[in-house]
């Protein structure tokens, strides 16, 4: 029996939103610690809730994330959200956790447009708000600057009125304070921790009503097996209790839950009963998936699925097939390849996964190429062997036209690269859409250019304007198709045999072009070494050896020197191949390929005789 909406005034379920790098989860170290989850004694790193390596070598909040702390008696459920539009996939599933939402802005560079993605969702929700400007410590902060285009970000995304009236909080993150006056210093972060508890609502739930848990998150623990981590909307979950697992797809099947935990800091605390309102995580159910339901056995009321935005950027997967194949890695068949990706798919809605409709492995769709050099990054450090496809977009027809996703493109550089930028984009059928001088030096330059304008863009952006330009992009919707854009210019340097690559041979092929390899580097058939002056392919013999005489010159055994080469991370090598090339990972290495090694095989036009 259904009863009456009740207040759970002790809780709080709140989602933190900001860009890269605006100091959100240095700001949730300081609210734990401060809320007196570790021990005086007790070693803590800093970043806490980046607990994933590649979080903590980028620098970036990858996967949703739970914690929780109390104050006063209020235990708050703070959700650690990714600030990049790449895994809008964690995002829209955390929203779909909390009551409110804490928007952190950093008081110099103001709202960006990683910040605009998650907002935009959140005011969709209907979710209540509050603002926290950060980094009020800097030289360069202009928190009433900051402030107004917060309200401009908020009038743009369509608030309404009772959005609009948001409570605003200012702190210093890295000392752990805060205050609502900027001409009273803070000394804690208690004016923070009073403001989400005074604005933010309690969850509203009915307690005696039909169980509804809806699985956002999944986990893993060596001793109970997967958890499922969700919101419990209506009813009460019990340890040890049998109810009923409801998927969209299929039939709802009775299902009996070992454990229930709630967070106390960053550790699980296993509970006996937990009410409506509540996060926890559920223990006991192997096949559980995101978006699944748990329900009572006599009247199952699964809840919506979960809604995500679709994909639009895909690259084929699919067994290693150099000639050193299964040299370095664990995982090496095209079977544990299948069972390790269909496995990423149950854990991340945003992406998707089927058979490459040429055969030749699988084809993966996700939101941007850094979400698919994570998902790479990752196997490879798991001890799979893999070769990947260039990124292509996913296209769609829409009443007969074909239409191609649209990014807006948020460009921040010294005035002096205005027009190097502007030409990169147009050749990419980039179109500017505004240009706003911030009077500093520097322009915020506004694009739309389509997705597959953006492959290998990134590289180009860096080189050009020396590292000193910030670019940003975010989807826009689908338009018709914008017409060709021009790949890559120059050519590939092969290797023509297998070996290992000489400074003598080195030396002289510096002038064909640039070198991705070192001296000693051993090389196969196939693998691309450099990148060619030309806009053809060379097959060279990087492994030649200078021949010894008995007559020599004087002077011609002087030690060569040669130009250190250029190093090509994981991103750079997808950014950079073409077609017919691929990127081969594995645990130890990255290399660039043909997808047809053997020379005589491939096609011959845009080739060049062997270079000796």
């Amino acid at each position: 029996m259904a009863g009456s909406k009740q207040q759970q005034n002790d809780i709080r379920n709140i989602a933190i939103i900001a860009h890269v790098d605006h100091g959100k989860t240095t700001l949730v170290d300081a609210m734990l610690h401060q809320s007196g989850i570790f021990s005086a004694h007790q070693h803590v790193e800093d970043r806490v809730m980046d607990s994933n390596d590649l979080e903590r070598e980028r620098g970036i909040t990858i996967l949703a994330k739970n914690t929780a702390v109390n104050y006063h008696g209020t235990r708050i459920n703070i959700v650690d959200t990714p600030g990049h539009a790449d895994f809008g996939g964690e995002v829209e599933r955390t929203l779909a956790m909390v009551d409110g939402v804490m928007l952190l802005v950093d008081s110099s560079e103001g709202p960006l447009p990683q910040t605009r993605f998650v907002l935009q969702k959140a005011l969709a929700a209907g979710l209540a708000q509050i603002i926290c400007v950060n980094k009020i410590d800097r030289d360069d902060a202009r928190p009433g600057e900051v402030l107004d285009e917060i309200y401009d970000l908020f009038i743009d995304l369509g608030a309404n009125e009772e959005q609009l009236d948001f409570p605003v909080v200012y702190t210093n993150a890295r000392t752990g304070t805060a205050t609502r006056d900027l001409a009273k210093p803070g000394e804690d972060l208690a004016p923070l921790f009073d403001l989400v508890i005074e604005h933010l609502p309690a969850p509203s739930a009915e307690p005696d009503a039909t169980l509804q848990f809806q699985c956002n998150n999944l986990a893993y623990d060596d001793y109970v097996g997967r958890l499922a981590i969700g919101r419990i909307k209506n009813g009460t979950l019990k340890a040890g209790g049998t109810y009923v697992l409801c998927h969209p797809d299929s039939d709802p099947k009775p299902v009996k839950v070992s454990q229930v935990y709630n967070w106390r800091g960053l550790n699980r605390s296993p509970v006996d009963c937990v009410v409506a309102g509540d996060i926890v995580a559920v223990a006991g159910i192997e096949d559980i998936d995101i978006g699944d339901t748990i329900s009572d056995v006599e009247n199952p009321q699964p809840l919506p699925a979960i809604r995500v935005d679709e994909p639009t950027i895909a690259m084929t997967f699919s067994a290693n097939t150099s000639p050193w194949a299964g040299r370095d890695g664990e995982f090496v068949t095209s079977r544990k390849l299948r069972e390790r990706l269909m496995q990423e798919q149950r854990r991340n809605v945003s992406l998707r996964v089927e058979d490459s409709p040429a055969g030749d492995g699988m084809k993966v769709t996700g939101r941007g190429e850094l979400q698919l050099a994570i998902l790479i990054e990752t196997m490879r450090r798991e001890g799979y062997e893999v070769q990947v496809s260039r990124p292509t977009v996913v296209t769609r027809e829409i009443d007969d036209v074909i239409h191609e996703p649209l990014e807006q493109l948020v460009i921040d550089v010294p005035e002096d690269y205005i027009g190097v930028v502007s030409q990169l984009l147009a050749v990419r059928r980039g179109k500017m859409t505004k240009m706003t001088h911030s009077g500093s030096g520097r322009v915020n330059l506004e694009f739309t250019v389509p997705s597959r304008g953006l492959i290998g863009f990134r590289s180009r952006f860096l080189t050009e304007t020396r590292g000193n330009g910030i670019m940003n992009a975010l989807f826009d919707g689908w338009r018709p198709w914008q017409g060709g854009i021009e790949a890559r210019t120059n050519g590939a340097m092969v290797a023509d045999r297998e070996g290992v690559a000489t400074p003598y041979s080195i030396f002289h092929m510096e002038e064909r072009g640039t070198l991705f390899i070192a001296p000693g580097t051993r090389v196969y058939e196939g693998m691309v070494i450099g990148e060619y002056a030309r806009n053809s392919e060379l097959n060279v013999n990087i492994c030649r050896e200078k021949k010894l005489t008995n007559v020599r010159a004087s002077g011609r055994d002087e030690a060569v020197v040669i130009t250190p080469h250029r190093e090509l991370g994981l991103e750079d090598c997808i950014e950079w191949i073409g077609e017919d090339e691929l990127v081969e990972v594995t645990p130890k290495s990255i290399r660039l390929r043909k997808r047809v090694l053997r020379q005589a095989l491939r096609p011959k036009k845009k080739q060049e005789p062997v270079a000796s």
